[in-house]
């Protein structure tokens, strides 16, 4: 039997305040929330990502080694075949994409789930390629055609990623960008 929601949203667009013991802790240490808009370079510019691909990036967290961003494949391409040591979700926002490792093809607003261990080769068949939006935990290992370590990357290289390409172009860092 389903569960019935017994304190459906509210009607009225306003504010409430809502009691909370730790107020003023959270108001103190809380980076609190932020929008960065992925419309548009103003928060955060398109960073090359090898000939075919950039990426946008969205957030950093280093205390849980999470990074956020948009991977672009321009035109039908491959990224690789990658090993992630941490969770990875992402959704499609445009085009198609598949692994060569399974028999599906993610296409706009579909869900992809990856779980630590696991290697896969991502490619876009798509003539217009892919964007996919990320949300990834712990450092991604990519690896050549003779399975030989190439680089690792973390959140650690995505924020040397971003701000190599700002400083070199005489972009300001986004301070909000850092969670």
């Amino acid at each position: 039997m389903a569960t019935i929601m017994k304190a459906p949203p509210s009607s009225k667009a306003e504010i409430v305040d809502v009691p909370f013991a730790y107020r003023e802790i959270v108001q103190r240490l809380s980076p609190g929330g932020r929008y960065i808009d992925a419309q548009t370079d103003d928060d955060s510019p398109w960073v090359p990502f090898g000939d075919n691909a950039a990426i946008k990036h969205m957030a950093f967290d280093v205390r849980q080694g999470i990074f956020s961003n948009i991977l672009w494949i321009k035109q039908p391409g491959v990224i690789g075949t990658h090993l992630h040591r941490g969770t990875i979700m992402m959704v499609c926002l445009e085009g198609s994409v598949k692994y060569l490792e399974y028999d599906w093809v993610a296409s706009p607003g579909g869900l992809i789930l990856e779980v630590p261990g696991e290697s896969h080769t991502l490619v876009t068949d798509h003539p217009n390629g892919v964007k996919l939006f990320g949300w990834m935990q712990g450092p991604i290992e990519f690896y050549d055609e003779n399975a030989k370590l190439i680089e690792t990357a973390d959140v650690w290289w995505f924020i040397n990623h971003y701000e190599t390409h700002c400083r070199e172009h005489g972009i300001p860092l986004n301070p909000k960008l850092y969670i």
